[in-house]
């Protein structure tokens, strides 16, 4: 396994669709295996495989719930329901955070790494992710969904809003 470079807004690789796997082999198990341990290492939510400059069509996204990578390759969404808004970010676009609205529960369906095809389901950030990674094998950042960036006051102010709620939620 290794680390691989991710990619930067303004390369190209970021604007296109990608490529159907088509072959489970070695080298697909190579890409998967680094791709984790890069977002392992750059601790995000999911990573797919043009921000590594592969242009297939594969991501790994780290299952909130069970603290789990899944691996998906050829992933489609097959069911959304709800609606949630929160905060999103990207590590091709760092430092940039929006207020984005997204499906609040997903199922995708897709294969793992052998080809064999099943299905997974994810809410709040699990969901976001799902979302957010499909859409870049798409050749489409998260972006195109807010109506700005937010700056470094709004972000943290943000930031202390959500906190301010979850506490009292506990209390």
């Amino acid at each position: 396994m290794a680390l691989r470079k991710i990619v930067l807004e303004g390369n190209d690789c970021l604007n296109k669709v990608c490529r159907p796997v088509t072959e489970f082999n070695p080298h697909l198990h190579e890409l998967l295996d680094d791709m984790v341990e890069t977002l392992t290492d750059a601790s995000g939510a999911g990573l797919a495989a043009p921000q590594v400059g592969v242009l297939r069509r594969a991501c790994v996204v780290l299952d909130d719930e069970t603290d789990q990578f899944l691996e998906l390759v050829n992933p489609e969404i097959v069911e959304q329901n709800g609606e949630q808004t929160g905060l999103e970010g990207c590590l091709s676009i760092p430092g940039k955070w929006a207020i984005v609205t997204r499906p609040a529960r997903v199922r995708v369906r897709a294969q793992d790494r052998n080809g064999a095809f099943f299905e997974a389901e994810g809410e709040g950030l699990t969901a976001r992710a799902f979302c957010h990674e499909i859409e870049h094998l798409d050749g489409h950042l998260f972006v195109e969904h807010a109506d700005h960036i937010l700056t470094d006051e709004e972000l943290q102010a943000y930031i202390e809003k959500e906190d301010h709620e979850e506490k009292e939620e506990r209390e």
